[in-house]
């Protein structure tokens, strides 16, 4: 049975949402759920919803339990097989910029939710339009406003696409952080031809790059992997073959664990770079988070094991996600939906079973939680 969920998923896919446009959807994901309390926040060309309701009965909510996505997409590319934004499902496979990541997610706890009859506590969505961009205005400040107003959820699933090679193998209990770099070492500009008038920062760099590039900066834990500074760009010089650079400047990102900080970081690059010239600039875009709520994660195995038969793994790898934001205030988060393997990529597609498979887990998931909390 498809209770709707298929053709629900299949009308938010033909709207074409890149980044940070949300093309009427939360009106249809409002439709969908009319008897929810509906609270809209819009800033700076970015619209977000949140979806609310106290099944409690007038008593007081045990819990508040918030499902958590992004109905933007990023763009779809040329060299589709179907029609980029025309949900076309073909031996039982759609085909759609955003289906995995992850209008399918949304689709399948919204259709979840919508089957809940008895609950304790207060239910809830929050979408935005704005995951794949900067993630500034939405999920954020939605959070802040819930804050404001008493109404932050004790809990939180975000449905990004977990999944590796088969669904419910992997949840993510916890993310990276992402550390931003950029650094520039001085020089001295002058002819080639008279190497006693300038100074060639690329030939100062050149002996100390094995200690930069690829370098891991710790050793990982049990629930992290090591922090790894990766070098995206290095640019030097004016584009003559006679002239040296008067500097150099490195791009890099580091993905970065607990262990690592920006003043542990930073800490190593003056050890490596000792007395050469140089200057950092370091920006952390987002901080590392781990999950410890038992509740939240025994809930989410049970759920997968009793649908799928497979038990899961845990995981923190991966890049970033609104689910950094939950975490910030304090909410205990985790992250499972589809398998990740076609996102951003051209055909991205999601099996039908799968997504039925995906909606009867959150329907678990959610009994599993008002089971598990007195």
């Amino acid at each position: 049975m498809q209770d709707g969920v298929i053709d629900f998923l299949v009308k938010i896919l033909q709207r074409e949402s890149i980044t940070p446009n949300e093309c009427g959807i939360f009106d249809l994901v409002k439709n969908e759920l009319d008897d929810f309390k509906s609270i809209y926040l819009d800033k700076n060309g970015v619209k977000n919803i949140f979806l609310y309701k106290d099944f409690s009965k007038n008593n007081k909510p045990k819990f508040h339990l918030c499902f958590g996505g992004h109905v933007d997409v990023v763009p779809s590319g040329n060299g589709w097989d179907y029609h980029p934004f025309g949900g076309v499902i073909d031996n039982g496979i759609i085909y759609s910029r955003g289906v995995a990541d992850m209008k399918g997610g949304i689709a399948s706890f919204i259709y979840a939710i919508k089957n809940i009859k008895d609950f304790s506590g207060i239910l809830s969505i929050l979408l935005t339009s704005d995951e794949e961009g900067d993630g500034i205005y939405g999920t954020k400040i939605m959070l802040e406003h819930l804050k404001n107003i008493n109404l932050l959820p004790d809990f939180a699933l975000v449905a990004e696409p977990t999944s590796n090679k088969t669904l419910g193998d992997v949840v993510k209990i916890g993310r990276r952080g992402s550390i931003n770099g950029k650094l520039k070492i001085q020089g001295k500009q002058g002819h080639v031809a008279y190497p006693n008038k300038f100074i060639n920062p690329i030939d100062l760099i050149t002996p100390i790059l094995p200690r930069l590039s690829n370098v891991l900066l710790d050793n990982g834990d049990d629930n992290f992997l090591a922090s790894r500074l990766v070098i995206t760009n290095i640019s030097a010089g004016i584009g003559v073959v006679n002239v040296t650079p008067n500097d150099l400047e490195i791009m890099f990102n580091v993905r970065n664990n607990p262990l690592t900080t920006q003043d542990t970081l930073k800490k190593y690059l003056d050890s490596v770079f000792n007395n050469l010239p140089y200057s950092l600039e370091l920006k952390q875009s987002s901080y590392p988070f781990i999950t410890d709520s038992k509740i939240l994660i025994e809930s989410i195995r049970y759920a997968i094991k009793d649908i799928t038969g497979i038990c899961c793994s845990l995981d923190t790898g991966g890049g970033t996600s609104d689910a950094r934001y939950f975490s910030n205030f304090g909410i205990d988060v985790i992250e499972f939906g589809l398998l990740n393997e076609s996102i951003h990529a051209i055909n991205e597609n999601a099996k039908v079973d799968e997504i039925l498979k995906l909606r009867d887990i959150f329907k678990v998931f959610i009994e599993q939680m008002e089971n598990s909390i007195e």
